[in-house]
């Protein structure tokens, strides 16, 4: 996280806590009784707002010690406070520096807590800042034998505060103000975020009631000989489909470990701007599909005037308007992608993308989606919850929030901002946490359709149920986790891959569903394979 201190602009600066720090509450709680009377302050999360020269503005995340005092939840009943640096920066020993009505800012390490916050009392500070020596912040314990007497506020915070702090205390006086304000239950944007999410599955799925064309319905209601004999004539007309593999699946999953790690450690501005134009182009492509093909079904036997165009050749001219709107709708996206709004373009180029994907790439049966998901299901874990392990930090969330850019996210995000949070900042989910459990939802779909099932007796309608329920057991799990980032397919693929094999092992399809075989996929492009 690095924050410009000058900027009177109000971003979210809301630190992923690795899992071990959820787990360090719930050991805490449980030993409770061992602990020093003194001890027993509830932790909380701290904001401390940033006044440069009198000017407010950006804030940062912390949180409080286990002793000491507790801060107000609202911000007017706190002073601002003039940061000072202890001398020395440990702040084991009194400081050369004065530190009276000052917010102390000492690092971490050569002494316990306790020491710290007593040395910055002694010397007249009205608040301890603690420097933590990574990015996550950890809570702030003393031990069973010790009953410290501390009556100011101390607060971990994290180790790029110090450098951004440094260079802008050495020209321009620096203020803070510490509170901890409340947050809600539940914020309104996850709504919208749940239903954007379920809404590009739905779409998803029966989008080919509508985006295919009337040949390739014509021979889905054939005989399958008929089927094979048709598509070799037509099938340049129809959209071609990619059949996912077994091997492709497993492939896939390491491409993608792969490719998070060197986001992960190679990450900079000029990387998010080579993903922010690959991100572009397949929104365009995208958009201009969702636009074009249903005009295209419904205006068949219209009269379509086409151009000539230099290496692309011969192309109608409403398809060509309508790829250079969709041109200019990335573009100005692109240009004002740090805006305010521009979660809105971000959301419909992604929704677009993410449905076009769901058209090409498709699942042959349930064995491949069986080895995908399960795949994804520990990859999510692993990413989430195990590398803070190796890598001090949970990679996933590092890269999703940014790491190395100044803050902005990755594109590859449907986002969200909270309305009536305190803290602001974003909602999100990513994008696999869509296109993973959408390959299996629109497969049962295509299932349900080629073996003329009804709603009740089908697939397709108890895995829409089952992925909204793991949608919102994602959310239930990152309340109940303090806000902590959750891996969304630890949730997701029980809900849906682990509905359909409950479900079909039940009704005895199991074995039909796992060796199963499209007509349409077979029909289309009957050779292709990942």
């Amino acid at each position: 996280m690095s924050f410009p201190l000058g900027n009177r602009r109000r971003v979210s600066a809301t630190l992923p806590f690795s899992f071990l720090v959820a787990l360090s509450f719930a050991v805490a709680a449980i030993a409770g009784g061992s602990k020093s009377p003194y001890c027993n302050n509830p932790v909380q999360l701290a904001m401390v707002k940033i006044w440069v020269d009198g000017d407010e503005g950006e804030y940062l995340a912390g949180l409080t010690a286990s002793f000491g005092a507790t801060l107000p939840e609202e911000k007017n009943k706190v002073p601002k406070l003039p940061a000072v640096f202890s001398n020395p920066l440990n702040g084991c020993s009194s400081s050369s520096s004065k530190l009276s009505g000052s917010a102390a800012l000492s690092v971490r390490g050569d002494c316990d807590f306790v020491t710290k916050a007593k040395v910055a009392q002694s010397g007249g500070a009205q608040a301890l800042l603690v420097i933590n020596d990574k990015e996550e912040i950890e809570q702030i314990d003393c031990s069973v034998d010790v009953s410290p007497n501390i009556s100011i506020p101390v607060v971990m915070v994290p180790k790029s505060v110090r450098d951004e702090l440094t260079k802008t205390m050495a020209i321009k006086r620096v203020e803070l103000l510490l509170y901890a304000p409340t947050r809600p239950i539940v914020d309104i944007s996850v709504v919208f975020l749940w239903a954007m999410s379920v809404g590009t599955v739905f779409t998803a799925s029966l989008w080919q009631e509508f985006g295919i064309s009337e040949q390739t319905e014509k021979r889905l209601n054939e005989s399958s000989s008929k089927e094979s004999s048709d598509a070799g004539t037509d099938s340049d007309n129809d959209q071609e489909t990619i059949d996912i593999s077994v091997k492709g699946a497993i492939l896939f999953v390491i491409l993608a470990s792969v490719f998070l790690l060197l986001l992960f450690f190679f990450m900079s501005s000029w990387f998010l701007l080579v993903l922010t134009v690959l991100f572009c182009i397949g929104g365009v492509q995208g958009m201009h599909n969702i636009i074009i093909t249903p005009v295209t079904r419904k205006c068949r036997n219209c009269p379509q005037k086409t151009v000539r165009l230099p290496v692309i050749g011969e192309v109608s001219i409403l398809s060509l308007g309508v790829f250079l709107l969709c041109v200019i709708f990335a573009v100005a996206w692109a240009v004002h992608r740090r805006a305010s709004y521009s979660w809105v373009g971000q959301n419909i180029l992604g929704i677009c993308m993410m449905i076009n994907v769901l058209q090409l790439a498709r699942l042959p049966n349930i064995k491949v989606a069986t080895v995908l998901l399960c795949l994804a299901f520990f990859y999510d874990i692993f990413w989430v919850f195990i590398s803070p392990l190796i890598f001090q930090q949970s990679v996933m969330i590092a890269v999703a929030k940014g790491k190395n850019t100044g803050g902005e996210s990755i594109p590859m995000l449907l986002r969200v901002p909270r309305l009536i949070d305190p803290w602001g900042g974003y909602n999100m989910i990513g994008f696999g946490d869509i296109l993973f459990p959408g390959l299996l939802i629109t497969f049962t779909y295509r299932f349900d359709r080629e073996s003329k099932k009804s709603m009740g007796k089908g697939y397709f309608v108890w895995l829409m149920v089952g992925y909204g329920f793991g949608l919102f057991f994602t959310y239930l799990g990152l309340y109940l986790m303090n806000g902590n980032g959750q891996p969304a397919l630890l949730y997701l693929v029980p809900c849906t891959l682990g509905v359909t094999v409950v479900l079909a092992a039940i009704r005895g399809d199991l074995k039909a569903l796992w060796g199963y075989s499209s007509k349409s996929s077979a029909m289309i492009n009957p050779t292709a394979e990942v």
